[in-house]
């Protein structure tokens, strides 16, 4: 009896085995002959040549799929299974939606996809270059999109780490008031991206990112001297730096990184005496090879169809 061992240190466990192991089950059913156990982080299988083969070639379908879909059913391990044991000798058709606008498979299910032409515009814009500013009011998904093309990044192993920072400034509020340090004080603000990253990466899999600081969130402040290499960067709430701040966080980028800054002019929380450093960087860095501006408007609203009415109503009141 021979045997071989698989890794699956680098996909959720609980997501391969299923709930209650019905995907484990479903595959120790379909090679009774075989022994197939799951321990830790490995998958060891016992048994002649040709079932291991066939095995393995299921197994890495499976992990193949998760690293793209962050999930596994007995549906698709079951599609698996009969792909290799019944062989049409046809063209494989993948058994999922095949979309462009498919960003990543999130956790249940979830299908994360661009959703408007400005939205679409900003993947495209990242593709094409190394910094791009998504600029537009709040709701429009730009940093929903941001965190998205980071944590693809990711699992295509394009880069070795997320960062995602913000400067600390407040709507209307006093961080002074708040206990704990300056990141305990600002993590409260920083909601939304724990709440993106909770419907893009299983829990486990982003509990040990975060403490292994592959996904780091940190305040502005925390960047200062720092040099980010093979880095996807992601500055959120950027029209609340100034202007040596955003010209700090650009000139933190390393070799082989990107980096998305995203803002809305309208919701300035500066003092009045100090300019936007999201404004002035329009001015000063338009036209530079490897930049992109990309605007976003009412159209591209996600939410409540209201909030796109109440964007419109406080714009006109604004002029």
């Amino acid at each position: 009896m021979l045997e071989k061992i698989i890794s699956l240190a680098d996909i959720s466990l609980i997501d391969f085995l299923g709930v209650s192991n019905a995907n484990l089950q479903a595959l120790t059913n379909a090679f009774p002959q075989t022994k197939i156990i799951a321990r830790g982080e490995q998958l060891t299988i016992r048994g002649s040549d040709d079932q291991i083969s066939l095995v393995e070639a299921i197994v890495n379908q499976c992990i193949a799929h998760l690293e793209s879909h962050s999930s596994l059913s007995v549906k698709y391990m079951t599609l698996f299974i009969d792909g290799v044991l019944n062989p049409t000798g046809e063209e494989k058709v993948t058994p999922w939606v095949d979309d462009k606008d498919v960003l990543l498979f999130g956790n249940k299910g979830i299908v994360i996809k661009v959703k408007t032409p400005n939205q679409r515009k900003l993947v495209e814009s990242a593709s094409k270059n190394d910094i791009v500013f998504a600029i537009g009011p709040a709701g429009t998904g730009k940093t929903y999109t941001a965190v998205a093309l980071a944590v693809k990044a990711l699992k295509n192993k394009e880069v070795k780490k997320i960062i995602i920072t913000r400067p600390a400034v407040e709507a209307g509020e006093n961080l002074g008031f708040l206990p704990g340090d300056l990141k305990e004080k600002i993590d409260p603000y920083l909601r939304p991206i724990y709440d993106a990253l909770d419907d893009m990466i299983p829990p486990d899999k982003l509990k040990f990112y975060l403490e292994n600081r592959t996904i780091e969130i940190a305040p502005l402040a925390y960047m200062r001297g720092r040099t980010l290499n093979k880095a996807f960067i992601l500055l959120d709430e950027a029209q609340n730096t100034t202007s040596m701040q955003m010209k700090m966080f650009l000139t933190r980028m390393g070799i082989q990184s990107k980096t998305i800054i995203t803002g809305d002019k309208s919701q300035v929380d500066l003092p009045k005496n100090q300019t936007s450093g999201l404004g002035d960087a329009e001015r000063i860095l338009a036209g530079i090879e490897g930049i992109a501006f990309v605007e976003l408007d009412g159209s591209d609203v996600v939410r409540h169809r209201l909030v796109r009415e109440i964007i419109e109503a406080y714009g006109k009141q604004s002029k």
